[in-house]
């Protein structure tokens, strides 16, 4: 035999490969891995030119991959002002006001991230805002990412009336005089004041892209399924591959929007292959709601406000045509659905695609509220859930006061985030962040998902804790349920013969620790085809009592 270009050696080596659980040793070549086993039996596959990685004490596992972001879209979800759990109201207002101050004239103020409970009893608005801001234009999107709250100044610089019709369930919310508040629900009425604020030099695009992909690979993020395919994507990992390796693969979705006709569907299954060294454009991805929070997630009873009885993707029937047309090409499909009625319609429609659908993967995203009897459906279907329990953790609270919950009402509340219930029926469960919405750190979103509650709070209650995954099952979605929800698992999601030779390297056993002590371990290494990317990253950016 050939002697292995790489040898990893670890105390521990979880490889999740039901043939051989542990390992202390892979022996790597040409980026795959060739063989696992026991360090005295893989290092006799070593010459001359071997390199050894020796992680000591350490444990390695699969490389991580966080099966849902928008690292791209993000550079534009995520401009200006970090607000993610800022409050209250008037501690955003102090903030917002400081950093008007220091801005040159006619430039806008941006922020991300802003909590919806901020607004309980004022209703959501922007004009709250003006006394902070004055005449600098302010756009500040909600940390759901699908709604946003603009001032005065930004409604007039960007000629925003509340005449305005969308292709899509969007809104410029009115007040009782008729004039916009400053609200605006989905993209298209978002897009609105976005295309009066100038767009970053792509240069500095490209650097805040590398800066992202770089920090990711710090807390052992292998790869990502990047849920979109924003204008520049291409151009922007082909400019950052002309200048090294990215440090995360990078599988992008395009998404397929209401608006576009047969010949749009062709374009984009025109592009499903293109790729580089470590990015793919691979799949596609639907809306057919919105989010709880701002009335638009399709539910099958309406919520407190009388909201969320339609769905985005207007013309649903559209919809199960889309999906076909996609499936019936060997297309994977990911399909964002909240509302207990969204799932339940993306679930019908997969099951009409009959024998079509198993030409690819499909999964559903989000997946907020269900009841009970979509829970079997879909193991029985094959459709794998995609979640983020960080979203449940963070922005609804144990005792049903937050604006979520308070929207549902109790018994659909009750069914936020059935992470446990869905392993449980036997579904693939892949986990991931959603990036920007919240932050990408794997080790908290782990914790988080086994807690049920922010790691960093321990004095907070945890919601539905009966819903915690167990440590095995955190790391599964995070690897082999990951793989699995793309139908990649013939090339990643556990340690074996043939697969890539990606792997997360911990400086303690995700599996031995607590969730606490698991979201401060560092990550000694993250490796890409048998190559370090990161080494030695810091601690957590969480503190943990």
């Amino acid at each position: 035999m050939t002697p292995a270009e790489t040898i990893l050696l670890a105390q521990t080596i979880h490889t999740l490969d039901p043939d051989l659980p542990k390992a202390t040793a892979v022996a790597i070549s040409g980026g795959r891995i060739i063989r696992a086993g026991d360090r005295e039996a893989i290092l006799a596959l070593s010459g001359p030119a071997t390199t050894v990685l020796d992680y000591g004490q350490a444990t390695a596992v699969p490389g991580l991959t966080d099966s849902h972001t928008h690292v791209v879209l993000g550079l534009d979800l995520a401009r200006g002002l970090n607000l993610t759990d800022v409050g209250p109201l008037g501690e955003v207002q102090r903030r917002l006001a400081e950093a008007a101050a220091r801005l040159a004239g006619g430039e806008w103020l941006q922020g991300w991230g802003l909590d919806p409970n901020l607004f309980t009893g004022i209703g959501f608005q922007g004009l709250v805002f003006d006394g902070a801001t004055g005449e600098v234009p302010l756009f500040l999107r909600m940390r759901d990412g699908h709604s946003a709250v603009v001032n005065s100044a930004a409604i007039r610089q960007a000629g925003i009336t509340g005449d305005e019709e969308f292709s899509d369930e969007s809104l410029v919310a009115l007040g009782d005089d008729g004039r916009p508040t400053g609200y605006l629900v989905e993209f298209e009425a978002m897009e609105l004041a976005l295309a009066a604020i100038p767009q970053e030099p792509f240069p500095v695009r490209a650097a805040r892209l590398r800066e992202i992909l770089d920090g990711m690979a710090a807390t052992g993020i292998t790869a990502t399924h990047v849920l979109d395919l924003a204008d520049d994507a291409v151009a922007l990992v082909e400019e950052l591959e002309r200048d090294g390796e990215l440090p995360v693969r990078l599988r992008f979705s395009p998404m397929v929007q209401p608006h576009l006709s047969e010949d749009g569907w062709a374009a984009i299954a025109g592009l499903q292959g293109r790729s580089g060294r470590r990015w793919v454009i691979e799949g596609v991805k639907f809306l057919i709601d919105g989010t709880v929070d701002n009335g638009t997630a399709w539910l099958e009873h309406p919520d407190l406000y009388g909201q969320g009885t339609d769905p985005v993707w207007t013309d649903p029937e559209q919809y199960r045509r889309a999906l076909g047309f996609f499936a019936s090409r060997g297309v994977p499909t990911a399909t964002h659905a909240i509302g207990d009625q969204g799932v339940r319609y993306v679930l019908d429609a997969l099951e009409g695609l009959g024998d079509v659908r198993g030409l690819a993967a499909h999964r559903i995203e989000h997946i907020e509220t269900i009841p009970d009897d979509l829970v079997p459906r879909f193991a029985a279907l094959g459709v794998a859930a995609s979640m983020q329990p960080v979203h449940g953790t963070h922005h609804t609270k144990a005792d049903r006061s937050d604006n979520w919950s308070v929207r549902l009402g109790e018994e659909r509340a009750g069914h936020g985030w059935r992470c446990q219930d869905l392993r449980q029926a036997g579904a693939i469960l892949a986990l991931g962040s959603d990036w920007p919405i919240t932050p990408y750190d794997p080790r908290a979103m782990m914790a988080d998902s086994m807690l049920r509650r922010p790691v960093e709070r321990p004095h907070w209650a945890p919601v539905q804790p009966e819903q915690g995954l167990t440590s095995l099952q955190a790391l599964e979605g995070y690897t082999s349920h990951a793989a699995a929800s793309a139908g990649l698992s013939a090339a990643s999601g556990t340690i074996a013969p043939g697969k890539r030779a990606d792997f997360t390297v911990f400086a303690a056993d995700p599996l031995s620790v607590s969730a606490e002590e698991l979201a401060r371990t560092a990550v000694v290494a993250t490796v890409l085809d048998g190559r370090e990317v990161a080494e030695h990253a810091a601690e957590a950016a969480t503190t943990v009592p």
